[in-house]
């Protein structure tokens, strides 16, 4: 598996945000979102085995693995790597773009799914068959450029009935969008979702890498 990094931070995303968390990113992505903050991840990385990857992580001792990119879902061994964590008692965190499918991840593994908004220029692009792998543990993810992005996602949310299942957060995107009026949409608007920040940009700085 072709991995971009291998880090330990504090989660900034989800509603695990602010636990301690060991991040495996791996590189490749099969989109290409205009508010893209980790291009770096595009290519390169390093060849890694199944046993590498678990011997780095366990020799950091963090209980939480966020498993991110890229597109991790585009490593054939993603799956069988995810599963050996969780039998070792690891929780596991998957972040995805959506546009792959889900169907073949772990259950016990928490999904975190991005449904990509106009904005990103890559809202067509969403396997919609997925909505129906979401389970109660998983999270979707809407990243929010403008008021247009902030309508269709709170539309998507109440068509697809998103509630009914699984955990929905808003996020303002990072020096795109100020969060308060992201924030007063949804008081407005009575919207029961969560209000999501990134919020290791906000503690270690936008560009800093590794965090």
């Amino acid at each position: 598996m072709k991995v971009c990094e291998i880090f330990t931070s504090i989660q900034g995303e989800s509603t695990f945000a602010g636990q301690l968390s060991t991040f495996i990113r791996f590189s490749g992505c099969n989109l290409r979102c205009s508010y893209c903050d980790t291009k770096y991840a595009y290519a390169g990385g390093t060849e890694l085995t199944e046993q590498e990857i678990m011997n780095e992580v366990s020799i950091v001792g963090v209980n939480l693995i966020s498993i991110t990119g890229g597109e991790p879902l585009l490593q054939e061994g993603v799956f069988h790597l995810v599963e050996k964590f969780l039998n070792e008692g690891h929780k596991v965190l998957i972040e995805t773009n959506g546009s792959l499918s889900i169907k073949d991840v772990d259950p016990r593994a928490v999904i975190i799914m991005d449904v990509k908004t106009p904005a990103s220029n890559m809202s067509e692009d969403l396997d919609m068959s997925n909505l129906d792998f979401l389970k109660p543990s998983d999270e979707v993810k809407f990243v929010i450029v403008d008021r247009k992005d902030y309508e269709w996602a709170r539309d998507f949310v109440r068509e697809y009935r998103l509630r009914e299942g699984s955990k929905v957060l808003f996020s303002p995107a990072f020096g795109l969008m100020e969060p308060s009026e992201l924030a007063n949409w949804m008081i407005q608007d009575r919207l029961d979702t969560i209000f999501n920040l990134q919020t290791h940009k906000y503690i270690f700085g936008p560009d800093k890498k590794g965090v």
